[in-house]
């Protein structure tokens, strides 16, 4: 875990980003806001797994529960 993280969260932002103003020229705006909202959701998980496997480390360097 380093700096490839960061580089796919950019990646997957930068994606969307494309794949939204693609779809908002097209006149698609519903489906533009259901990606936009699909690359959020997995951008958070990413994050999220992150976090906890923080909270993880942090439980387990100072003997927590």
């Amino acid at each position: 875990m380093g700096i490839e993280i960061i580089f796919k969260l950019a990646a997957i932002g930068i994606l969307i980003t494309v794949i939204c103003q693609i779809l908002k020229k097209s006149g698609n705006d519903d489906i533009a806001t259901l990606v936009a909202l699909a690359g959020l959701v997995i951008a958070l998980t990413l994050v999220i797994s992150m976090i906890s496997e923080l909270f993880t480390s942090i439980k387990d360097i100072f003997d927590l529960y």
